[in-house]
Order: structure tokens, then C-alpha cells, then sequence
């Protein structure tokens, strides 16, 4: 069954300051990467004072195989300083399209393609990065049924 609700649209991003963990990872290992990711980030914006200003993320660069470079944290409000192997960056300002993914994280692949058939049907060519926003906290939300993941695929 392929109804992830993703309708795919075409969006124009600003550029958007974070702090994130980067490294490359085996694709069966993102989760445990993503939990330590998240609070390494979340307690070195704490020691600096500065806010979180969304959801967590993890934007990806390439095509994942067996393994991705992937880095994951949070946008923040003001300048970040690399610290305790978080570093400061930005999300680049971007024509993308942007997708809701409703479900659990192993049907992303559907919303992925269902963005990629929507820039092809435009004729765009894909960015080599995308990221994904993760809307659901699966602490709060135990159902994956109800997980949203908000999905960013910038134009090249």
C-alpha cells in the first residue's frame, strides 16, 4: 500500500544555521547514529545557551548504499561553535520540493520517489543532498503508523 499522503511541492528555502554530528554510517546503523547525534547536539547547544529553532534532522549527501554521509542535529537560533564533535553549519538557502511522509521511517523510500517522479515530470535535475525533518517523537508517539517526516529534496 502506497499511501505515504506525500504530495509533493515545489518550495524556495531560506538558509537556515545548525549544529550537527557528521559521519559516514552504515545504513543498519542510522538509528543508534541518530540517538546519539541528537543528544550530542542537544546538550552542546545547551552548554552554549543557544536555542534549538526545529525539529531534529538528517540531511544526507550521495545516494545511500551500504553506507551514507549523513549529519544530523537541529536548527538553532544564532551562531553555533564547534564543540565536542558537534559542528556549526547551515541548511543552503534552496529550490526544493518538500514532501509530508506519514509512516514508519522504512517506507520513506516511497515519498522519495514520489518527489524524485515530480521533479523528472518538471524536468529538474535532483540536488546531490536532501534532508529529512523528523515531525514525531517515537518516545511520545509509540504508533510508526503515525510518524511524520517532512522530506526536502533540493533542485540542482
Amino acid at each position: 500500500m502506497n499511501d505515504s499522503g506525500a504530495h509533493p511541492r515545489k518550495v524556495h528555502l531560506a538558509e537556515q544555521q545548525v549544529a550537527v554530528v557528521r559521519e559516514r554510517v552504515r545504513m543498519d546503523a542510522l538509528t543508534d547514529f541518530f540517538g546519539r547525534a541528537f543528544g550530542t547536539v542537544m546538550a552542546a547547544a545547551q552548554q552554549q545557551g543557544v536555542a534549538l529553532a526545529g525539529p531534529p534532522f538528517a540531511l544526507y549527501r550521495g545516494k545511500p548504499g551500504e553506507s551514507v554521509d549523513v549529519e544530523a542535529g537541529f536548527p538553532v537560533a544564532g551562531n553555533f561553535t564547534a564543540a565536542d564533535g558537534v559542528a556549526g553549519g547551515t541548511l543552503p538557502e534552496a529550490d526544493a520540493f518538500e514532501a509530508l511522509h506519514t509512516g514508519p521511517y522504512d517506507t520513506l523510500e516511497n515519498t522519495y520517489n514520489a518527489v524524485l517522479g515530480r521533479m523528472q515530470a518538471e524536468g529538474l535535475t535532483p540536488g546531490d543532498i536532501m534532508w529529512e525533518y523528523y515531525l514525531s517523537d517515537p518516545e511520545t508517539e509509540p504508533d510508526p503508523a503515525k510518524w511524520q517526516t517532512r522530506v526536502i529534496w533540493p533542485v540542482a
